[in-house]
């Protein structure tokens, strides 16, 4: 089939990859979010997506808003059979959706109808899933409703964080989506409606629902930061400052929630039941270090805390 690929993140990159590497297939454009400021210098720097589309040699579309004129005409133009679609960033309108013939199949990094929406891996994370997957389906304008055409499962490992799962989904997700795809085409496949039970919903996470609440239970600290490492990033404050967090490790040891105490090897901080010790940290404009090595810098005071 013809396809035109939409995406933008690294997790989008394993699929374009799989797409253009297929026999059956052939990628005539890619769709990616506009060149955003990246780095110290703030330079536009090309998506992981449209950087993959650069170096293979295939046309780079990056409208503002998929709605836009040239871009529906660009798009009509290209008459694609199908566009696959891998955390693209931005919603498609139906005159959009309309233009291939087999519509936009979208590969969704969750067993649908669970956690639909922006952070989907993060979602399972926290609410301590034992199992997770993606899931290819139809799409259409609601948020992630569309009838599905297959699954496949990942095991969330207990001290799995998000972008270890993500990276996992992103590879199996792949091989899924160009699967779906040679079904599609040999017209053995057929969309489902997606269950009516069973929704729940991921949304976008925010800086501020990566600050840890230290009066939660030890296993729900621990989840929290997993499920925002590395993005945005778990973190609490201390003396007034930011203090970044990597994931954590349980302990028997009994402190007061937030009370935060430096032993020779580690660092404790007390939650609403047992003490974790706390792993890599980065202290605010500084670059990640071992929290021993942290503490042994600020002299951390009996009584301290951090919130």
């Amino acid at each position: 089939m013809r396809l035109v690929f939409a995406g933008t993140p690294t997790a989008a990159v394993p699929s374009l990859q799989a797409l253009l590497d297929s026999p059956r297939h052939e990628v005539v454009a890619v769709v990616t979010r506009p060149d955003a400021p990246a780095g110290r210098g703030r330079k536009l720097v090309r998506s992981p997506v449209g950087a993959l589309a650069d170096s293979a040699g295939v046309p780079v579309l990056t409208p503002k808003r998929p709605s836009e004129p040239e871009f529906v005409e660009a798009l009509r133009g290209l008459a694609p059979d199908c566009c696959p679609v891998v955390a693209y960033g931005a919603l498609i309108p139906r005159p959009v959706l309309d233009i291939p013939r087999h519509g936009w199949v979208n590969l969704h990094f969750s067993l649908l109808p669970a956690w639909r929406g922006a952070a989907p891996v993060q979602a399972a994370i926290r609410a301590g899933d034992d199992i997770t997957g993606a899931t290819t389906f139809l799409l259409e304008e609601g948020l992630d409703t569309g009838p599905t055409f297959g699954v496949v499962t990942e095991p969330i490992g207990p001290d799995d964080t998000a972008g270890m799962l993500l990276e996992r989904l992103a590879q199996s997700g792949a091989r899924l989506l160009v699967a779906t795809l040679d079904g599609i085409e040999d017209g053995t496949l057929v969309a489902r409606p997606q269950p009516t039970e069973g929704v729940s919903h991921a949304p976008k996470v925010t800086v501020e629902d990566a600050r840890v609440d230290w009066s939660l239970p030890a296993q729900v600290v621990h989840r929290v930061i997993r499920s925002v490492t590395p993005d945005p990033g778990a973190w609490t404050t201390f003396r007034g400052a930011r203090l970044g967090l990597g994931p954590v490790t349980h302990t028997d040891v009994e402190l007061k929630p937030g009370e935060i105490v430096a032993e020779k090897r580690r660092v404790l901080v007390g939650t609403g039941t047992r003490a974790v010790a706390l792993g890599e940290v980065r202290p605010e404009g500084k670059r990640p270090m071992p929290a021993p090595d942290w503490a042994r810098g600020v002299r951390i005071e009996a009584g301290e805390t951090v919130v």
